[in-house]
C-alpha cells in the first residue's frame, strides 16, 4: 500500500512557474514508477510525465515537453514536476500515481495508487 500527497498548487500567472511535490508514505517508494496526470473540468484525466524507478528515464506529453520536468528523490520519498512557461491551458487538478509496472505505460488506468490532487490555476 502506498499513500501519495500532493502538494504546491496554486494561482500564477502565465509565463510562471510552480513546483509540485508528492510524498509516498512506505518503505517501497523505489520499487514504483511516478507519473503525474492532471485533469481540467469537463475533461479526462490525461498523462502529463512519467519517471521510472530510479529516475533515469522520463517521458511527457507533447503539450508539456520542454516546459515541465519531472524528477524524484528515492531518499525523501518524492517525486516532482515543475512547470515552467505556464499557459492557461495548464490549468487542472493535478494527481501523481504510482505503478508498480517498470515499463513506459500512460494510461491512467494502469497506475495502482493516485493521490488527492492538487489545483493548478493559469490566469491569463
Amino acid at each position: 500500500q502506498v499513500q501519495l500527497v500532493e502538494s504546491g498548487g496554486g494561482l500564477v500567472k502565465a509565463g510562471g512557474s510552480l513546483r509540485l511535490s508528492c510524498a509516498a508514505s512506505g518503505r517501497t517508494f523505489s520499487s514504483y514508477a511516478m507519473g503525474w496526470f492532471r485533469q481540467a473540468p469537463g475533461k479526462e484525466r490525461e498523462f502529463v510525465a512519467r519517471t521510472s524507478r530510479s529516475g533515469g528515464s522520463t517521458s511527457y506529453s507533447e503539450s508539456v515537453k520542454g516546459r515541465f520536468t519531472i524528477s524524484r528523490d528515492n531518499a525523501k520519498n518524492t517525486v516532482y514536476l515543475q512547470l515552467n512557461t505556464l499557459k492557461p491551458e495548464d490549468t487542472a487538478v493535478y494527481y501523481c500515481a504510482a505503478d508498480r509496472f517498470p515499463g513506459l505505460r500512460f494510461g491512467a488506468h494502469e497506475y495502482d495508487y493516485w493521490g488527492q490532487g492538487t489545483q493548478v490555476t493559469v490566469s491569463s
